[in-house]
């Protein structure tokens, strides 16, 4: 191990590449942003993107610091992005105190990002035990045992418990309490392409409110500055 114990220091102001993938223009795009959102996360998938599906999910604590870590899409639809934790976790009490948060896609081999904001809510139990089975058992096990974000001694002791944990458990494991899926019910996406010479192109989708200060699935597109 190297003993230098001077601080690590640099500047990268050279790290940078132009986007020439593609542009997008407001003829391209659907009226409907979940549409839109589809088309773009299919083209990822096409591309052999790894790891299409990870989004970045940033929450805010009780003082107002935000925290932000990579998690799964694991379903879409118009009411909104689905993504499962451990509701002890950080971002489960950051949620429970705060029901926003954004996510973020971003797909550097098209050049291209999502950004979208909304509220959030927990999904019920069935639909979590729903999507519990459809995990390996390995992945039911730590979700089980884990008490994620908590201090732990050691990676043997999380490895131990998640072996307690298969010799005690039938062949089916139920989804336990502590664990499940958040809808996050989006009010606002933006759409960001890459383009030379930093112009890229961004459009935001935002949701009306009508005079009552309701939301609605009515949606007004607007193209920002790069």
């Amino acid at each position: 191990m190297d003993d230098d114990n001077t601080p690590p220091s640099g500047n990268f102001h050279h790290e940078r590449r132009d986007y020439q993938r593609g542009s997008l223009e407001r003829g391209q795009l659907h009226l409907d942003p979940f549409q839109q959102f589809d088309e773009w996360l299919q083209a990822a998938i096409g591309e052999g993107v790894k790891d299409p599906t990870a989004m970045s999910l940033a929450t805010v604590d009780a003082e107002g610091q935000p925290h932000s870590r990579i998690v799964l899409l694991k379903s879409m639809d118009t009411k909104g992005f689905v993504f499962y934790t451990h509701y002890n976790s950080d971002k489960g009490h950051e949620l429970a105190q705060q029901p926003k948060a954004a996510l973020l896609f971003y797909w550097p081999e098209l050049e291209r990002q999502i950004r979208i904001e909304g509220v959030v809510e927990k999904t019920d139990a069935a639909t979590n035990q729903a999507y519990f089975q459809t995990r390996p058992r390995d992945s039911q096990l730590v979700a089980l045992v884990s008490e994620q974000s908590q201090p732990l001694p050691g990676r043997r002791t999380l490895e131990q418990n998640v072996q307690i944990a298969d010799s005690e458990q039938g062949l089916e494991i139920d989804c336990p309490e502590h664990w499940g899926g958040y809808n996050l019910r989006p009010q606002r996406f933006e759409f960001w392409q890459g383009r030379e010479n930093r112009l890229h192109d961004r459009f935001r989708y935002e949701c009306t409110q009508d005079q009552g200060g309701h939301f609605n699935q009515a949606w007004s597109l607007t193209r920002l500055s790069p």
